[in-house]
C-alpha cells in the first residue's frame, strides 16, 4: 500500500472531491482524519457529513476519525490537531481542501460573503498549515498539499474574482511555504483540476449556468483528483516541492510520459 502507517488530515472531508480523497487514502492504507464542520445531514445545503465519510472508510477496513472542525476559527484547528495527535501520535500529509467559492460580480458581492472566501480560503489554509508544521518540523519529514483552481492560471472571469486571487493566494504561499521548510524534509506544492469538477458543490455554484459540450468535455471527477493527491501524497522534499501542478500533469508522471 502506497501510505501505509502514515496519518493524513483532508479539510472539506464531508463531500466531492475531499471525500475522495479521503476515500483513496484510506484505501492506500493511510489513517485519514476527516474534517470539516458538518455532522449530520440537514446542517448543510449539500449532501455529505464527516461522519459517513468515516464510514464509508470503516466499511472497506480502512482507518479513519471524524474531527468537527471551523477551519476558520483558531481553537477549532489547534483543537483538531491536538486530537490528531492524542489518536495516532503522529501527522504525515494535510491536505488543505476545504473552499468556498461563491459565483457573484465584484458590485453584486456582499462583503460578508468576499470576507467569507477569504476566511475560507486563504486563511483557513494558513491555519490549518501553521497547526500541523511544529509536528512534522520536529518528525523532519511531511507533505502539504493545497487544493488550488484552474481559475489561478487565467484571467479572472465575470463572477470568480474574489475565488480567483484566494487561488492565486494559496499558490504564492505555497511556493514560498516549499522553500522555508525544505530544510525538514517537507514537501509543499499545489493541485488544481484542468477542468470543473463534478460534484455537488460545483453544480450548486454553477446552477445558472449553461456550459458548452466543449466545455463538459473538459470536466473531471473526483477520483482522478484523487489519485493524482496520492501520487503527491508520497513525494518528499528530495523529489518534489514547490511545483503547480495539474491533475493531467500528473497523470503523465505517472504513466511515465513525463518525468517530475
Amino acid at each position: 500500500m502506497k501510505l501505509e502507517g502514515k496519518v493524513a488530515i483532508v479539510t472539506g472531508g464531508s463531500r466531492g472531491i475531499g471525500k475522495q480523497i479521503c476515500l483513496t487514502f484510506a484505501r492506500e492504507g493511510a489513517a485519514v482524519v476527516v474534517v470539516a464542520r458538518t455532522e449530520k445531514e440537514g446542517q448543510s445545503r449539500l449532501p455529505g457529513t464527516i461522519h459517513q465519510t468515516v464510514n464509508e472508510v470503516l466499511a472497506f477496513g480502512g482507518r479513519a476519525i471524524a474531527v468537527r472542525t471551523d477551519i476558520t476559527v483558531d481553537d477549532d484547528v489547534e483543537r483538531m490537531a491536538q486530537r490528531v495527535m492524542e489518536e495516532f501520535g503522529r501527522i504525515d500529509i494535510l491536505v488543505n481542501n476545504a473552499a468556498v467559492n461563491i459565483n457573484s460580480t465584484i458590485a453584486d458581492l456582499p462583503i460578508k460573503r468576499w470576507d467569507l472566501m477569504m476566511r475560507v480560503n486563504l486563511r483557513g489554509t494558513f491555519i490549518c498549515t501553521k497547526a500541523v508544521l511544529p509536528v512534522m518540523m520536529t518528525q523532519r519529514s511531511g507533505n502539504i498539499i493545497c487544493m488550488t483552481s484552474i481559475a489561478a492560471k487565467r484571467l479572472a472571469p465575470p463572477g470568480e474574482v474574489c475565488y480567483s486571487i484566494t487561488k492565486t493566494g494559496i499558490e504564492l504561499f505555497c511556493w514560498g511555504l516549499s522553500q522555508e521548510v525544505k530544510e525538514y524534509n517537507i514537501a509543499v506544492n499545489d493541485l488544481y483540476p484542468t477542468g470543473g469538477v463534478i460534484t455537488d458543490g460545483f453544480k450548486e455554484v454553477f446552477k445558472r449556468r449553461t456550459f458548452s459540450e466543449e466545455a463538459m468535455k473538459t470536466m473531471k471527477t473526483p477520483e482522478q483528483i484523487a489519485e493524482a493527491a496520492l501520487w503527491l501524497a508520497q513525494q518528499d522534499a528530495s523529489t518534489f516541492i514547490g511545483r503547480s501542478v495539474n491533475d493531467d500533469e500528473v497523470r503523465a508522471f505517472i504513466e511515465g510520459r513525463t518525468k517530475p
